[in-house]
């Protein structure tokens, strides 16, 4: 359990707090591309406890900034776009994707007031279907090589969902090995060839096995947690009979991120973003090793338990997660339906917005949850003493984040032969 003073210090993310001080040290998701492509030039966003608007110029160039205008305070989503910026209609200053007032038509001839006048501005970046943005101090970290950056456009699909609770909370839910085999346990399994684009619905390498069939049967994982200078890389064994192991490899990528597989042909690197303190986004970007990504299937599929403009989950709080107890007793351990994302989300919110840290008990299974706080504890530490260096990322590739089933004397190299092997064939990867 953590001290009051501890939950507040990891779970706060707004300007001047310990976790947003982290937080703002590298790249983060603020929109989806198709938000900003869809008829619509500006785009409202709150992150990290910001009001911010994110437009596209008439030039087509990006900027983020303060969604307030610094005159009167209008609100700028309602602003005229230009070729170079865009204008507030009530006296029309006009602003630069940089923060400069390049224009006060209403003041006298020759006046350069203008040029004293910045409202704020972060540096944006579109990659692969997200807008990423850096709230921190001083230049931008390049992005990192993650797969899903590295991958041409066509083998990356990216969608959001909007949780109620706080950043934190949704993180650990990604970072816990144990909750697959009693969360997502499906009581009777699908054909896994007709579950594209579907998490846990594929079969175990080299066996007839659906994933979620070795994940309920064998509920007890050996879990182990290794500190990475991305984070920390976690495994879980499963140990099946006639001595094979089924080993799954996550990650987390420090501070607001996870990697994790979702079949033997897609991974999903998700991000956790505050919204504000007591709600956040999941930003995923799915990235396929092989084929191109079938995007409009996936988007329906997600579509379908979404609503724009919000991208909020259709089943919550206000209709019970969609629970049907007799749907509990004979097709899934929740009741919930069968997308997994909802049972995340109720395990995520149900503990109220920000969970009180102070009557948790944790087991030895959550070992990734304390190694993470440990981690976030001590960049908050370090850049609250005047260090603000960070965890680098610029150097990373991958990171691994696979499935694999083999000799569980070979336990420890199989995961990395199976990614070696898909990396090999893979169209746009020369391998690890």
């Amino acid at each position: 359990m953590l001290s009051r003073a501890d939950n507040q210090l990891l779970t706060q993310s707004g300007p001047g707090t310990g976790a947003g001080g982290v937080l703002r040290q590298y790249w983060t998701p603020a929109a989806l591309t198709q938000e900003i492509s869809d008829g619509n030039g500006i785009v409202p966003v709150e992150l990290l406890g910001e009001h911010l608007l994110l437009f596209r110029s008439r030039n087509g160039e990006l900027g983020l900034i303060d969604r307030h205008c610094p005159h009167r305070g209008v609100d700028l989503c309602h602003a005229r776009l230009e070729s170079d910026g865009l204008r507030c209609p009530f006296h029309g200053w006009k602003f630069a994707k940089d923060g400069r007032c390049l224009e006060q038509p209403g003041e006298p001839e020759g006046s350069r007031a203008h040029q004293k006048i910045r409202t704020t501005a972060y540096p944006v970046v579109e990659k692969n279907g997200i807008v990423f943005a850096y709230l921190g101090d001083g230049d931008p970290p390049p992005l990192p090589g993650f797969d899903c950056f590295r991958a041409p456009g066509s083998h990356v699909f990216a969608f959001k969902g909007l949780w109620n609770c706080n950043w934190l909370q949704a993180l650990e839910v990604g970072i816990d090995p144990v909750h697959a085999s009693f969360l997502h346990r499906f009581l009777a399994d699908d054909d896994p060839s007709e579950q594209y684009g579907k998490q846990f619905r594929d079969t175990a390498a080299g066996t007839n096995i659906p994933i979620t069939k070795l994940l309920r049967d064998y509920p007890r994982p050996e879990i182990g947690v290794e500190e990475t200078g991305f984070g920390l890389r976690i495994t879980a064994l499963r140990h099946m009979e006639n001595g094979q192991t089924h080993v799954r490899i996550t990650n987390q990528i420090f501070p607001a991120a996870v990697t994790i597989p979702m079949s033997s042909e897609m991974n999903i690197t998700q991000w956790h973003v505050p919204v504000d303190d007591h709600r956040c986004y999941w930003y995923a970007m799915f990235t396929s090793f092989t084929a191109p990504v079938e995007q409009s299937v996936m988007r329906a599929q997600r579509l379908a338990e979404h609503s724009l403009p919000l991208y909020a989950p259709k089943r919550n709080a206000g209709n019970n997660y969609g629970f049907d107890q007799v749907e509990q007793e004979t097709l899934t351990y929740t009741g919930m339906g069968r997308d997994i994302n909802v049972h995340d989300q109720w395990a995520c919110e149900s503990p109220g917005t920000i969970r009180d840290r102070t009557k948790e008990h944790l087991g030895s299974t959550d070992k990734a949850i304390t190694a993470h706080r440990r981690m976030l504890m001590a960049a908050i530490k370090k850049l609250q003493n005047g260090d603000a260096s960070r965890r680098g990322l610029a150097g990373l590739r991958g990171p691994i984040a696979v499935d694999a089933i083999g000799a569980s004397d070979q336990q420890d190299e199989i995961w990395r032969q199976v990614d070696q092997a898909r990396r090999a064939a893979c169209p746009w990867d020369a391998g690890l």
